[in-house]
């Protein structure tokens, strides 16, 4: 508000003229004049006084909206990260790994000598999170660098499935994924394991990497105990396939269902450095109802490892027991492999390794003389906890007489 002259100004005349008539003396013109402009001179420092705390309010209500802007922004931040709202950038994940494989084996009694080079995995991941407990999971992977025809790789869809929080400590998940079979099958990233190739048991008795399409539930608990259970597509292996399982993988490519498959595996973790597992399979007929002489399939298997301070220790053992005379006839009703792997962990970069490892895919018949065995010795290299190099030295023996020894380097990553 401001102040003007005039009104100012009469009033000052009349108070001032009261002041003379009772004094009996009229003040001058002059007089008067002086004492208006003074008057006025106090109402102009009291306007800027009015203007600068007019100001002061301004910036006040401006800091305030900014403030509450802020807050606002800082809520609608949080309230995002819970509902899985906001950029999808946001909510995108990805990773991969891959490993490249060096072999210097020689063969006798008829097994074949390998010497190659080879990148034999290059696979990236892929996830969307919508929200706090719906998310998506993918996993695509080119085997041994090129793929079409005459190549010696391909490309596959190991993984694409979605998995539902129903609460803290069950879950769901529908689509393609890794059946929860033994160590690798789930992590098999190259820096998770000791030797530079997979070891064989987890490779021909549990049919590394396998995958399945189907649905299944999780539950996991505080005191260390997972499991889950789980219907899916299932194996369709064969009489010209020697009803060797790790043949039957269909890779969910136009699979056939007329037999689904079944599994359901327990975890223990509650002890620091433990880990005990179980699996257990069955499907009506390993051959998709097309052999009358085949049936049902039923894999057991069980795993344990332990870290202490410096030393590992990993054991696994699997076996199938197929029912049929198809697979009788062959020795391919029992099949079955273990192995042992103890290991030393010297600092966070080197590790060394021994393992031995047995299986058999005809051990129905013991005449077949189908038994492997193999001694591995070697060490890694961790460069970083997710880059490693490796070595190793292997002895394979069959009880045919076929034996392969040789060295094979490797290296490999994951992110």
């Amino acid at each position: 508000m401001r102040f003007t002259i005039k009104p100012v100004a009469i009033a000052l005349t009349a108070a001032l003229s009261a002041t003379a008539i009772a004094a009996d003396k009229e003040p001058s013109v002059a007089e008067l004049m002086e004492m208006i402009k003074a008057q006025q001179a106090m109402i102009d420092k009291q306007n800027q006084l009015i203007d600068q705390l007019s100001q002061k309010v301004e910036k006040v209500e401006e800091e305030t909206v900014a403030n509450t802007q802020a807050v606002e922004a800082t809520v609608e931040a949080i309230e995002t990260a819970s509902t899985g709202e906001g950029t999808a950038w946001d909510r995108l994940s990805f990773g991969g790994y891959g490993e490249l494989h060096y072999n210097n084996l020689d063969g006798s009694g008829g097994a074949s000598d390998k010497k190659e080079i080879d990148f034999h995995r290059f696979v990236m991941f892929t996830g969307y999170e919508f929200t706090d407990n719906l998310r998506f999971f993918s996993e695509l992977e080119l085997e041994h660098s090129l793929s079409g025809d005459d190549k010696p790789g391909e490309v596959e869809l190991e993984q694409a499935y979605i998995e539902y929080d129903f609460n803290d400590n069950y879950s769901g998940k529908v689509g393609l994924f890794l059946l929860p079979v033994g160590f690798l099958n789930e992590t098999h990233e190259p820096p998770t394991f000791y030797g530079v190739e997979r070891n064989n048991v987890e490779k021909n008795i549990i049919p590394t990497t396998w995958w399945e399409a189907g649905t299944g539930v999780l539950g996991k608990y505080d005191n260390g105990v997972s499991w889950g259970a789980y219907v899916h597509s299932g194996l369709k292996t064969s009489a010209d396939k020697s009803y060797k399982i790790r043949n039957g993988r269909q890779k969910v490519a136009e699979a056939a269902a007329d037999d689904l498959a079944y599994t359901a595996n327990v975890k223990y973790t509650g002890v620091p450095g433990l880990e005990l597992g179980a699996t257990v399979q069955y499907q009506g007929d390993i051959t998709q109802s097309e052999d009358p002489d085949a049936g049902s399939a039923t894999l057991v298997e069980f795993h344990g490892a332990y870290q202490y301070e410096q030393f590992g220790l990993r054991t696994l053992f699997a076996i199938w027991d197929l029912d049929g005379s198809g697979p009788k006839a062959i020795g391919a009703d029992e099949q079955y492999g273990f192995y042992v792997e103890p290991s030393w962990r010297i600092n966070e970069s080197f590790g060394v390794f021994a393992r031995f490892s047995e299986w058999d895919n005809q051990a129905g018949d013991d005449n077949s003389d189908s038994e492997y065995s193999q001694y591995d010795f070697g060490v890694n290299w961790w460069l970083h906890p997710q880059v490693v190099l490796k070595a190793d030295y292997q002895i394979q023996d069959n009880d045919n007489g076929k034996e392969q020894e040789g060295v094979n380097l490797g290296m490999g990553y994951h992110f």
